[in-house]
């Protein structure tokens, strides 16, 4: 009867949570939010329908490790080097200044250095999973300010690792700080150890797994993996999530990254589901009353210093204001980890019950807004966009000063200076066609600048600078950008300033063109259906189809997945 008891209880989680994210999705409310609704309503506070939540816990970590593996898996090696420079400048920047800040104003409230310092490691650490499942699901993870958010997200993480083994030092019960430094570097190579061993075992089990021909010793194989890393990493001090997510970086350089990724999806939405239920049940209502008010000014701080902070941290990086707005509101939330840091804290009498009460009410409740911030970025950015003195102290060069409006016209705007925009670029110079480049990357444009063309730095979004960039004798507007909500507000904010303006947009997926082509674009290429073209074209080539049996089967791909009159 007491398998039937656990049953009960998972049961009673996965079906209130399905009911509340149904109903809650009709008023558009992201998932995880619902989830933790759910979470809170049938916790001890609530309905208490759940007779040991210790069980759901156990299953909550595992949807964890599933959860940070997958995305281990989706940030490929490549991807992690490139993001070198926001991992290192911007996560240092980000948790030094966090940890400093808060130690400042816990010193206002003579709280003592080692528990203010505490608290600092508690408050700097974002939430990896609902950040990086949001930016996931709105296809912002390679905008630009979605590099940034996961770059610093990747160093919070192994952050975690030191600032657990720092809390018994801060307590006054480890011994000498040589001690704590060998415990460390001892953590530090194991952890190593283990990764490079897996990264050597791991393409060996999967290229026999893959051999076998089942799909069950596959994902038998990809389990082995993604458990057993995590395990052995927590020897090293590492938490499990944690040690699951550099296994998945491990598993991602191998060719079988795809595969393991489709496999572990299923399993891994529904315990993930669980996770983000375990968090709502923390909360205990019964405490609330008496904790309202300084729980809310403690989020209120929370949520308005960790912005900031993340907000300054982007501007030192000379990052655009967009940048410097979006990412400040995808990580101004504390993190799952943090409950991990208040466990190992609260049990070397660092943190009194009062405080603990209030900041853990106040993670939870930062984590259940943050689908709704991350929702109304765009909107924030857009509303900041328009003080002036923000712009002109963020902006590398001044479009304004520069007026190359004066000197357009009949041209071609391109918004973003990747590889799209580059080749549309040379291709309109070797027509000899007049065009302008404006991209939020100041990289990107140095880079155009040297490959002599006209590039200017500028939040395409803005009206401002498309006035500027001579919208209204500009004969197209090409949008190459890689963040379809920017993408959305450009054609929105382009169309309302010319009716008669051709916009060209690219697009990820058939949802995002849908969106795009209702807002105004002219024609939208959808990445999503231009590689399904690609595939018929060269499946059919290969067979001998000749080209005008070939040319009619595209286009009716093309147009059966397009809302273009042409």
């Amino acid at each position: 009867m007491h398998e039937l008891e656990f049953l009960k209880d998972l049961v009673i989680v996965l079906a209130l949570g399905l009911a509340v994210v149904l109903a809650l999705g009709r008023l558009r409310v992201p998932s995880i939010a619902g989830y933790i609704v759910a979470g809170v309503l049938v916790g001890p506070g609530v309905l208490g329908w759940v007779s040991d939540a210790y069980r759901i816990e156990v299953l909550a970590e595992i949807g964890v490790v599933l959860l940070l593996f997958g995305i281990g898996l989706e940030l490929s090696p490549d991807r992690i080097r490139r993001l070198w420079k926001a991992v290192l400048v911007g996560g240092a920047l980000q948790v030094g200044t966090t940890i400093l800040a808060v130690m400042s104003v816990a010193w206002a409230f003579e709280i003592p250095p080692a528990k203010s310092a505490f608290l600092g490691f508690v408050v700097a650490v974002s939430s990896t999973a609902i950040v990086l499942r949001g930016l996931s699901s709105r296809g912002e993870l390679d905008a630009p300010h979605g590099r940034l958010a996961v770059g610093i997200l990747v160093f919070q993480d192994l952050c975690v690792v030191p600032m657990m083994l720092a809390l018994p030092i801060l307590a006054g019960s480890s011994g000498s700080s040589g001690q704590a430094l060998f415990t460390l570097a001892s953590a530090v190579g194991l952890l190593c150890a283990a990764l490079l061993v897996a990264k050597f075992l791991s393409p060996i089990l999967l290229r026999v797994a893959s051999r076998a021909r089942q799909r069950d010793v596959f994902v038998l194989a990809v389990a082995v993996i993604c458990f057993g890393i995590a395990w052995v990493a927590s020897y090293a001090g590492v938490s499990v999530a944690l040690g699951a997510f550099l296994a998945g970086l491990v598993v991602s350089g191998s060719e079988f990254r795809h595969q393991a990724l489709s496999d572990l999806i299923p399993l891994r939405e529904v315990l993930s589901s669980v996770f983000f239920v375990s968090i709502g049940m923390l909360l205990d209502t019964t405490n609330f009353p008496g904790l309202i008010r300084p729980t809310l000014l403690l989020l209120a701080a929370i949520l308005a210093g960790k912005f900031a902070l993340l907000f300054m941290t982007a501007a030192l990086m000379r990052l655009p204001l967009r940048v410097c707005v979006l990412t400040g509101v995808a990580l101004c939330q504390v993190g799952e980890f943090s409950f991990v840091l208040l466990k190992g804290g609260r049990a070397v009498d660092l943190v009194a019950g009062s405080i603990f009460e209030s900041l853990l009410i106040a993670i939870i409740l930062s984590m259940l807004v943050t689908p709704f911030l991350l929702r109304l970025g765009p909107r924030v950015a857009a509303g900041v966009g328009r003080i002036t003195l923000l712009t002109r102290l963020l902006q590398v060069e001044s479009l304004e000063e520069q007026h190359p409006e004066e000197e357009l016209s009949d041209h071609v705007i391109i918004a973003g200076y990747g590889v799209a925009g580059r080749e549309l670029a040379r291709s309109l110079e070797r027509c000899h066609m007049a065009y302008v480049i404006v991209d939020l990357n100041v990289d990107n444009v140095r880079l155009a600048t040297r490959d002599g063309h006209r590039a200017y730095f500028g939040d395409v979004t803005s009206r401002d600078v498309l006035e500027h960039l001579g919208i209204g004798k500009a004969r197209e507007l090409v949008l190459t950008v890689n963040d379809p909500e920017a993408a959305l507000r450009a054609v929105r904010q382009s169309r309302s300033m010319s009716s008669i303006l051709k916009i060209i947009a690219r697009a990820p997926y058939l949802e995002d063109g849908a969106r795009l082509r209702a807002a105004g674009a002219s024609k939208v290429v959808v990445a999503e259906v231009e590689s399904a073209v690609e595939i018929v074209r060269q499946i059919l080539t290969g067979h001998g189809v000749d080209a005008g049996t070939l040319d009619e089967r595209l286009g009716r791909i093309r147009s059966r997945h397009s809302g273009d009159a042409g």
